[in-house]
């Protein structure tokens, strides 16, 4: 079974980065009172930047850096979790939810028409917000990023 996790208010650029990778990331700018405990409770695990929400609930993850990149590797060594490659952009980076397969023929207000024009076959969208996603070239530095970083 896959691990849920939700990150606290202080975590953004790691939940986005995560969700690159695959992770089920829920992130919220910010939370109404109980909203954190409640979706722990749903089953999803903790990312926090408060050492003292580490020691309300022993399975929450301490992330101390400020560093995205330094973040990653602090969540792969507490975690134990490894980034599989097969995983990376599958998640939207707005709404966590999983990407469902599109097609060139996307809508065109929702796609650049340079991208209809060159026929993509590998354009995915978001089922709930209706982004769409498509290999380009910010997906190239995304990715060297994340080798770059050791992922």
């Amino acid at each position: 079974m896959e691990t849920k996790f939700v990150a606290d208010v202080m975590l953004g650029r790691l939940s986005k980065w995560l969700r690159v990778m695959g992770f089920d990331v829920h992130y919220q700018s910010h939370y109404k009172e109980g909203a954190l405990e409640s979706l722990v409770a749903e089953g999803r695990r903790l990312l926090s930047r408060r050492a003292k929400a580490v020691e309300e609930d022993a399975n929450a993850v301490w992330i101390q850096s400020d560093h995205v990149h330094e973040q990653l590797q602090e969540f792969k060594t507490k975690t134990g979790l490894a980034s599989d490659r097969s995983k990376w952009f599958t998640r939207c980076l707005r709404c966590n939810v999983p990407l469902e397969k599109g097609s060139s023929k996307a809508p065109l207000e929702s796609v650049p028409d340079y991208v209809l024009h060159q026929e993509v076959p590998d354009i995915h969208g978001c089922p709930v917000c209706g982004r769409f996603y498509w290999p380009g070239s910010h997906r190239t530095k995304m990715t060297l990023q994340l080798e770059e970083w050791g992922f």
